[in-house]
Parts: structure tokens; C-alpha cells; sequence
């Protein structure tokens, strides 16, 4: 499949760059097709001009910036060239995530344990193809979701999408105290 090849090409790449690979998403119609690249920094580390700001609440940037994203797009787009996974002309995007980001790999999962995630099933059960819920525990094997104060235990083959379900009108302004 196309998604797996993409990934399986862009994961070495973007990690030897030191980034994560959050997800790859291919969408085309019949006038145009887009490659979307999700990278992050890797749980632990954090842009060169966060760490040059200090860790006092203060800095204004911690996340990915343009510079990482056109450094990515710049190796990333060579590779593709070379490999040609797309044979149809694309428009390449590399972008951070977001807040609401997608839940991948179960490192993905347990990055985010403590965090609200909306998930949707492959397929219903009992009835329910959507949770959301606080991401209380990821194992290898599953994770589970505080829904309305009941456990859900999911497998991650059943889990088709997971995001993060960021709750903004509950998070203060930055830099306040």
C-alpha cells in the first residue's frame, strides 16, 4: 500500500535529520494530489532556539518551525524524486502536527497518556465507533480511555484514528502564571 511505502521511506530519512515522523497522509482527485508530512521533535528534545531561550516559562517557541519543516521538505523531496513512490505530479507538505495530532505507534500513545484523545473504531462495537476520553494507560498490545468515568480497553489493530482531543477553553494564555 502507498501509506505504508511513504512512511517506510520518510521515517529513516526524517529521523537521521533528528525529528519524528507523526504520520504521512496522501490525498489526490482527479486536477491535483497532496503528500502531507507530520514531523515533531522527539519526546525529550526540543528546537535549538528553545533550548537557547532557557526552560523559564518565558520562551515563545518550543515546537517545530519553518526552517525544520523546509529542511525536511528539501531532503525529503530529493529522496522522492529518486524512489518515485507518487506517479502522478504532488504537492509535498511538511508541517508539525498540531494540537489535535494524530496517534500513530504506541510510543505515540504513551507520549500522551494524561492527554484527552477522540478515537474511532475500524469497526463499531457494542454499537459505538467513537470514544473520547483521557488517555489513562498505552501498553504494546492496547491502550485504554477514561470515557465519562469508564475504562475502555483498545486494541490498537481495532483503533482506525486517534487524536489528541485538546480541550482549549480550559488551557490558560502562554506565559501567564
Amino acid at each position: 500500500m502507498l501509506r505504508e511505502r511513504l512512511l517506510a521511506l520518510a521515517e529513516p530519512l526524517v529521523q537521521r535529520l533528528g525529528y519524528e515522523l507523526v504520520d504521512v497522509e496522501y490525498a489526490a482527485t482527479r486536477s491535483e494530489a497532496t503528500l502531507r508530512v507530520y514531523i515533531d521533535w522527539p519526546e525529550g528534545k526540543m528546537s535549538a532556539e528553545a533550548q537557547l531561550a532557557g526552560d523559564d516559562g518565558t520562551r515563545a517557541f518550543d515546537g517545530i518551525g519553518v526552517e525544520d519543516c523546509e529542511r525536511v521538505s528539501r531532503e525529503l523531496s530529493a529522496l522522492l524524486d529518486v524512489e518515485d513512490p507518487i506517479t502522478v505530479p504532488y504537492q509535498l507538505e511538511v508541517s508539525s502536527p498540531g494540537a489535535d495530532r494524530i496517534l500513530r505507534t504506541p510510543a505515540h500513545y504513551q507520549r500522551f497518556v494524561g492527554e484527552r484523545a477522540h478515537v474511532e473504531l475500524l469497526a463499531p462495537r457494542d454499537g459505538r465507533r467513537r470514544y473520547t476520553g483521557t488517555l489513562v494507560r498505552a501498553g504494546e498490545e492496547d491502550f485504554e480511555v477514561n470515557v465519562d468515568g469508564s475504562a475502555v480497553s483498545i486494541r490498537y489493530a481495532e483503533a482506525g484514528k486517534t487524536r489528541l482531543a485538546p480541550d482549549f477553553s480550559r488551557q490558560r494564555p502562554r506565559g501567564k502564571k
